[in-house]
């Protein structure tokens, strides 16, 4: 038709669906010039593309489909300065979460990379002195299995992402050393997720300090022989344990499919016997 642009031809012009220029018509949201009463074949004017222009670029920078319908009802200069101000707002607060997200993918890829000089030595033990550090964390469930210790992680992650808190991606467990010179090594009290420093409730800091370290590699229901080790080293260097066991997840569920695969941290604070 004269004047007019069939739904393909707008739709090759402004490189949009025809599925989707169906669905702003059905939402009401941009709606052809004229609709042909024998077939319903849908047809658009020229002076529309500029308003087509204007609903592309509105999504383009985050505006919703309901947004862009209330907006477009009437809108003016005035209108125009107070949604985009919003929008730069939420603009900004996407920017700060994707550089936090960014930060924590790029410590998860280091954490990667060195997996495998640790897995050459995780039989070591070692005397570290460690920086303060802060967790998040939750507490484990009677019967404290392993099942209760996923929940609870699940639980920390659940709220690190509904409050933006700014957690890595790197989990954690926290045993008592009682139930651990029991045997009972996989017995967690808390699960926790490494944290930046910040002022959340809930957030704990584990101190600077001097740590025995040692690493255990495989499934985790195995790990009673890193445990052993650790706590023979630490007679053998008359070393007294003066914390629970707290145990980082270097490599498991998130990175890999494979249990052999997985890497786990263990450390306690320790002193010098007297």
């Amino acid at each position: 038709m004269k004047n007019l642009f069939s739904i393909g031809e707008l739709s090759k012009l402004q490189n949009i669906s025809r599925q989707t220029l169906i669905f702003y018509d059905k939402i009401g949201l941009f709606c052809p010039a004229y609709v042909d009463p024998e077939n319903g074949y849908r047809y658009y004017s020229a002076a529309q593309l500029d308003f087509l222009d204007t609903i592309c670029i509105m999504k383009r920078i985050g505006f919703s489909l309901d947004e862009i319908k209330s907006y477009l009802k009437e809108y003016t200069l005035d209108t125009s300065m107070v949604a985009l101000r919003k929008q730069l707002t939420i603009i900004d607060r996407q920017i700060e979460e994707l550089q936090l997200i960014k930060s924590r993918v790029e410590h998860r890829c280091l954490q990667l990379e060195q997996s495998a000089a640790i897995r050459s030595q995780y039989a070591e033990v070692s005397v570290q002195t460690v920086q303060s550090q802060y967790i998040v964390w939750q507490e484990v469930a009677a019967p404290y299995t392993l099942d209760r210790v996923s929940m609870a992680t699940k639980q920390c992650f659940v709220r690190s992402f509904k409050e933006r808190l700014p957690v890595f991606f790197q989990s954690g467990a926290i045993v008592p050393l009682a139930r651990i010179l029991r045997g009972e090594y996989t017995l967690a009290s808390h699960a926790f997720l490494p944290i930046e420093k910040c002022s959340a409730n809930g957030v704990a800091e584990l101190p600077a300090g001097q740590c025995a370290v040692t690493y255990h590699t495989g499934d985790y229901l195995s790990i009673g022989t890193a445990y052993e080790r650790l706590l023979q080293y630490c007679r053998a260097h008359r070393l007294q344990i003066i914390s629970d066991s707290y145990e980082f997840a270097l490599i498991d569920y998130l990175s890999t499919g494979d249990e052999a695969e997985y890497i786990t941290k263990i450390l306690f604070y320790v002193e010098d016997a007297p």
